[in-house]
């Protein structure tokens, strides 16, 4: 990764863990089971786009580098993943 994106990928990760002790806070003070789980969703989408980041480096550096792939074709498939990761509900 560069150190840009591995400067984004940090904050952000930085930004989960800050979210996650949130939590941890909202449960000691007995918050109301909404607060709760608005926060729970906001950790959950902040992991859902640190995953994409990696996911797009890997599709990237590894999936797609010795590929015959064209670059337009490259382009598309990263654009479906952003759109399915802006779509896709969690299995449970």
């Amino acid at each position: 990764m560069t150190p840009e994106e591995t400067k984004r990928l940090l904050d952000r990760l930085a930004r989960i863990e800050g979210q996650v002790r949130g939590l941890r806070n909202m449960l000691e003070d007995e918050r109301c089971c909404e607060d709760v789980l608005t926060q729970l969703l906001a950790v959950r989408s902040g992991l859902e786009s640190a995953s994409l980041l990696i996911l797009e480096k890997h599709l990237g550096d590894c999936v797609l580098r010795d590929s015959s792939i064209d670059d337009a074709t490259a382009a598309r498939l990263r654009e479906t993943l952003k759109l399915w990761s802006r779509h896709a509900s969690p299995a449970g």
